[in-house]
């Protein structure tokens, strides 16, 4: 019932910047945290960047002061504003949500969904 969609990846070269968005959409009852994650060929997948309902952010070190979270509660959408990009930020993009689910009249269990992942390449 629920689903979660990224969109934005390409193909950009180093230094240019690019937006990544993630949706959330079905019978939800409460969105918490959402984040950021990537997974580059032969590397375990790595938290970019995550921010709480409250709007508290944290990203990893790699990407601090390069990459911006941001989320729309309106639009169930988080987004991840990402400048001056590196060759080593070439991976596959993945959007997780943490959210609670309508069942019936009951609010579900509090658990995380993926999106499919997007792919992001910077090169020259």
């Amino acid at each position: 019932q629920v689903q979660v969609v990224e969109s934005g990846g390409g193909l950009v070269q180093p230094g240019g910047s690019l937006r990544l968005s993630c949706a959330a959409s079905g019978s939800i009852a409460s969105i918490y945290d959402m984040g950021w994650y990537r997974q580059a060929p032969g590397k375990q997948r790595e938290l970019v960047a995550a921010v709480t309902s409250g709007g508290s952010a944290n990203y990893a070190d790699s990407v601090k002061g390069r990459f911006t979270i941001s989320r729309d509660n309106i639009k169930k959408t988080v987004y991840l504003q990402m400048n001056s990009l590196k060759p080593e930020d070439t991976a596959v993009y993945y959007c997780n949500v943490d959210l609670s689910v309508w069942s019936g009249h009951w609010v579900g269990d509090r658990r995380n969904y993926w999106g499919q992942g997007t792919q992001v390449t910077v090169s020259s």
